[in-house]
């Protein structure tokens, strides 16, 4: 029987040092970052503005299944994908699928499992990042240890924020509201138009607009910040 080809594989494999993993100070709690470091990969820590670990030329974001789950509904999740459309190489990895059901009819999230398989196809679809789905994280581990093999250009580590047009820090300082999601802010943001605009606006007016949500939105508009 003739040896299975490793794409990963090279002549040079046994004494090539693996490569160094650039990894976000923030996840030097997580049982991932003590894995690579018994798998005797170098590591880097550092504070990194986009992606949890950077291996060669590949941006990852690393998301438990409890965490994801949770960044799809406080949409942090969205800002992430967005952010890392700098790397030309990305990865969202999710991990721990044999210790938490995805599509649970009763996750902690208590999102439809329909809701969820629209997320993912958004995230492939919209954002263009590639998902890979780990069993734990000594699966993770391997992915990321296979990644390190590859002959590859490291990637630029002097990346930042994403820039935002006007239009979009409008909608990003409306998001900041509780209950104000991108679809609501955007209505808002179409009727009236400016801050100045929705500063001025009767509670009443805008509850036409956007329900009960109205009453905290312009609680916390017209609170007064308190000397500290």
């Amino acid at each position: 029987m003739k040896p299975i080809f490793n794409i990963f594989s090279n002549k040079e494999e046994k004494e090539e040092k693996i490569e160094k993993i650039i990894v976000d100070y923030r996840e030097k709690n997580s049982l991932l970052y003590y894995e690579l470091k018994d798998k005797n990969f170098e590591i880097e820590d550092k504070n990194l503005k986009v992606a949890d670990y950077i291996v060669r030329d590949i941006a990852i974001e690393r998301k438990t299944v409890s965490d994801f789950l949770s960044s799809m509904i406080n949409k942090r999740l969205i800002n992430q994908l967005k952010e890392l459309q700098q790397y030309p190489k990305r990865l969202l990895i999710i991990e721990g699928l044999d210790e938490q059901e995805l599509y649970a009819e009763r996750n902690i999230s208590s999102l439809h499992p329909n809701a969820i398989r629209g997320f993912l196809l958004s995230i492939l679809l919209s954002y263009n990042v590639p998902i890979i789905f780990s069993k734990d994280y000594k699966d993770t581990a391997q992915f990321i240890l296979l990644l390190a093999k590859r002959k590859a250009r490291p990637a630029s580590l002097n990346v930042n924020k994403r820039f935002l047009d006007n239009n979009e820090r409008l909608q990003f300082i409306l998001e900041g509201f509780p209950g104000i999601g991108p679809q609501t802010a955007k209505k808002i943001l179409n009727k009236y138009k400016s801050l100045k605009n929705i500063a001025n606006v009767e509670e009443e007016e805008l509850k036409k607009l956007i329900g009960k949500k109205a009453e905290i939105f312009k609680k916390i508009l017209n609170f007064e910040y308190k000397e500290k």
